[in-house]
């Protein structure tokens, strides 16, 4: 038999003959088990140009990425076309089925809400078939090949681009796959994701459906992460889980990416019902969409992940029954190291009630052997939602403040070097959990707030699989772990090493589900939201709590000067993690400074009334950088004037004109019958440009029915003066035929017209940014917008 316990110490899970040994042991076999999580979310080396024909080599691909990405390619623009006829020669080359399906397409998703009005594009898309040699269906690698005004696309999407013609090469020089597979590499997803919808719900190959893999980046570094499928989506997931050679990905990821407005080219394909897969790179977000995204930046391990995962995913779909793919549910999965771990949806919600009754138990038990009281139970479980209110809180406080020192982190997704920012977060998260422990422990016993951090767990687990069941699994698993480690320290000896063992097995489970989800956070978040992987790091502290506990002293059983060293030992975790917090922000601050390589980013436009000859600098950053400030003297709305520019609050500033030409619009016919009026327009750019627009005054007139370009489109009335209007992108030089039918309200009716081309630097009164100040990742960085009113 062990020693007699003090009544504190008997209300432990765990109490270790050799405490600092055990300690020791436990938190080696965490570190290295976090250690061995975070190796293999790494992606893979990149291979050589001279790798075997039938391996993707991220070496060749990267010749392609060069080859799209040496210069912005916006769609419809000259570059853009030089882009397009080096992907025709490649595919052709291959002696694959090439084609350009040249079309107008309207937008899929919420691009180009703000622009008040339906949005279309002219589309030049590339499209590429393997024929099958028995087709159960048809596999589709997607990525767009068009770039923002903005920046070159190196990563955005020349990663995805560069991985499809790499791929294509690697299966021609092979077998040929049961299924067909199909390229299409689509123009105008920056516009409005016109060419993705043009192609799903037109183009002949796509009428008999298939899966589709679309190829995206969102940064320059990091594993590619599966973060989008179709609904039921356990048999996509069972073959991404076998034939990805590095399959990170997880079912929590979809449920948020269901929740956002955000929108790529795989949403035109769930809308027509495809299934599919959506795959991305996301870290190092502060370059997207600003001239830094050039192939120099891109980290080719990034890119060699896309492809061997792209490619071992296209000869497996291209290999079986598609039609075996429909499974009625979605599954659960995550990744673990060496593979993906996965199960059955239908089991989320049984498994969140077993692990909450699983708690009940426990508790019940643990009051039976003595460990806690009642009222300890309840106050372990009221006291343990502390922590995960105040970490995330204060991480979000942390941010906050960082920004106040450094306003140019507003403009980007992420700082350039975010490393230290994320560390402080994670002290922080750790430094609330250690603190409060510290402060409760003695009081309410180490065995109370351990199945009170369980509780929440349990609760929360329950609440997910209700509302969010791809990610309860992060709630779910580590509270049964810890469930069931409780059990056996209950029934053991709480002196041997069994108790020990099972809290570090649990702790490890904790280690192996939650660790990924809270470093993919960061980078999928940014560090606007450290709040949300601050929660998880602390749900992650509270499932390994009885850990924790073994770096205090035991508790209770001392007196005088013992228990006060007592008490500085145990708030000896609490304060290395706030010191280690207040150090790594200020690296972060020190280290992460704009600079030449690193600008602060920066957002103008310029829009000019032709018919008035009055402009205006504009800008819609929220506090004005001092280079911007020079051009902006406050807030203005510029939906009246311009609203192809949209209605949001902006800053501006008055701009000296220029000489440059509003979009012509002809009338071609004008005919009324039964009240109601049909005008025919032509609307033509006078210069090169990237869009035009025309709004209608609904105070002059009701429009009741429009086409562009034969097509017909949407009529939504909206607020404000220009209650009806369209956006064209790539606009033709020969323009667009419009024709509205409306009901007119006064003898004349009124219409805006407005392009927008790209570029300021030739503009009187503009001033060249310095070094160390930088364009902002924005579709509207940069514009030049030209506007007239039209009376008909």
């Amino acid at each position: 038999m062990g020693a007699p316990l003090s009544p504190a110490a008997g209300r432990a899970l765990t109490r270790p003959s050799r405490r600092p040994l055990a300690a020791l042991a436990a938190l080696v076999a965490l570190l290295a088990v976090g250690a061995g999580t975070l190796l293999d979310l790494r992606p893979p080396a990149p291979r050589p140009a001279d790798a075997p024909a039938g391996e993707f080599s991220a070496g060749r691909a990267y010749g392609h990425v060069q080859a799209v990405a040496g210069r912005p390619h916006v769609a419809g623009s000259p570059a853009n076309d030089e882009v397009r006829a080096h992907l025709e020669a490649v595919l052709r080359g291959l002696g694959l089925e090439t084609e350009v399906q040249d079309t107008v397409a309207e937008e899929a998703g919420q691009l180009s809400g703000a622009a008040g009005g339906a949005t279309l594009a002219r589309v030049r898309n590339v499209v590429a078939r393997l024929p099958g040699t028995g087709p159960t269906g048809t596999v589709f690698l997607v990525a767009h090949y068009d770039a923002v005004q903005t920046g070159p696309g190196g990563n955005d999407d020349g990663a995805g681009v560069a991985t499809i013609l790499e791929v294509a090469r690697a299966l021609t020089s092979g077998p040929r796959p049961r299924n067909d597979v199909v390229l299409v590499l689509t123009d105008a997803e920056e516009a409005c994701l016109c060419g993705a919808s043009a192609f799903a719900s037109d183009h002949p190959l796509a009428a008999g459906k298939g899966v589709v893999l679309n190829l995206e980046a969102r940064g320059r570094t990091g594993p590619v992460i599966m973060f989008e499928t179709s609904p039921d989506n356990a048999g996509l997931v069972g073959v991404f889980g076998r034939a990805a050679p590095h399959p990170v990905g997880t079912s929590f990821a979809v449920e948020v990416y269901r929740a956002l407005p955000n929108d790529t080219d795989f949403t035109p394909f769930l809308d027509e019902g495809f299934l599919g897969l959506n795959s991305a790179y996301l870290d190092g977000g502060a370059i997207y969409h600003t001239p830094l995204d050039t192939p120099a930046s891109m980290d080719r391990a990034s890119l060699q992940h896309h492809g061997d995962n792209a490619l071992g995913l296209a000869r497996e779909f291209g290999r079986i029954d598609l039609g075996t793919l429909h499974a009625g549910h979605d599954a659960t999965y995550f990744p673990i190291p060496g593979g993906l771990a996965r199960y059955p949806g239908p089991l989320v919600l049984p498994l969140a009630l077993l692990a909450l009754a699983g708690v009940v138990v426990l508790g019940w038990l643990a009051r039976r052997r003595g460990r806690v009281t009642g009222g300890r139970l309840a106050a372990g479980f009221g006291l343990a939602l502390v922590p995960i209110l105040v970490a995330p809180v204060g991480a979000q406080l942390l941010w906050a403040a960082v920004t106040t020192i450094r306003p140019g982190y507003a403009e980007l997704l992420d700082p350039y070097r975010p490393t230290w920012y994320r560390l402080a977060v994670l002290a922080l998260a750790a430094a609330v959990l250690f603190a409060w422990y510290a402060l409760t422990r003695r009081r309410v016993g180490p065995a109370a707030l351990a199945i009170g951090g369980l509780g929440w767990l349990a609760l929360l687990g329950v609440l997910l699989a209700v509302l969010v069941p791809g990610g309860a699994y992060l709630a779910t698993l580590p509270a049964v772990a810890g469930v069931l480690a409780g059990l056996v320290a209950l029934t053991t000896r709480v002196d041997g090493p069994v108790p020990v063992t099972a809290v570090t097995l649990a702790g490890v489970v904790a280690v192996v589900i939650l660790l990924p989800t809270v470093v993919l956070l960061f980078p999928a978040l940014g560090m606007a939201m450290g709040g949300v992987a601050a929660l998880f790091a602390v749900l992650l502290g509270l499932a390994a709590l009885p850990v924790v506990d073994l770096l205090h002293p035991e508790a209770g059983g001392q007196r005088g000067l013992v228990a006060l060293r007592a008490r500085r030992l145990g708030a000896l975790p609490a304060g290395a993690a706030t010191l280690a917090a207040v150090v790594f922000a200020g690296v972060g601050l020190a280290v992460d400074r704009f600079d030449a390589a690193h600008p602060a980013p920066t957002h103008l436009m310029y829009a000019l009334d032709a018919g008035t000859g009055q402009a205006r600098w504009l800008s819609h950053e929220s506090a004005p950088q001092p280079w911007t400030d020079g051009y902006v003297d406050g807030k203005v709305s510029v939906a009246d004037d311009f609203p192809g520019i949209g209605t949001d609050e902006l800053l501006g500033g008055p701009a000296q004109a220029t000489d440059l030409p509003a979009p012509k619009l002809d009338l071609l016919a004008d005919t009324t019958a039964a009240g109601e009026r049909t005008l025919r327009l032509r609307l033509t750019p006078q210069r090169a440009v990237r869009l035009v627009t025309l709004h209608v005054d609904t105070s002059t007139a009701t429009v009741r029915d429009a086409q562009v370009a034969g097509r017909p489109v949407p009529v939504e009335q909206r607020d404000g003066r220009w209650g009806f209007g369209v956006v064209f992108h790539a606009p033709p030089p020969e323009g667009i035929e419009i024709t509205l039918t409306v009901t007119p309200k006064a003898e004349r009716i009124a219409l805006r017209a407005m392009d927008a081309s790209d570029g300021l630097d030739n503009l009187p009164g503009f001033r060249p940014r310095p070094p160390g100040v930088g364009v902002a990742g924005s579709h509207t960085s940069e514009m030049l917008a030209v506007a007239r009113t039209y009376p008909l």
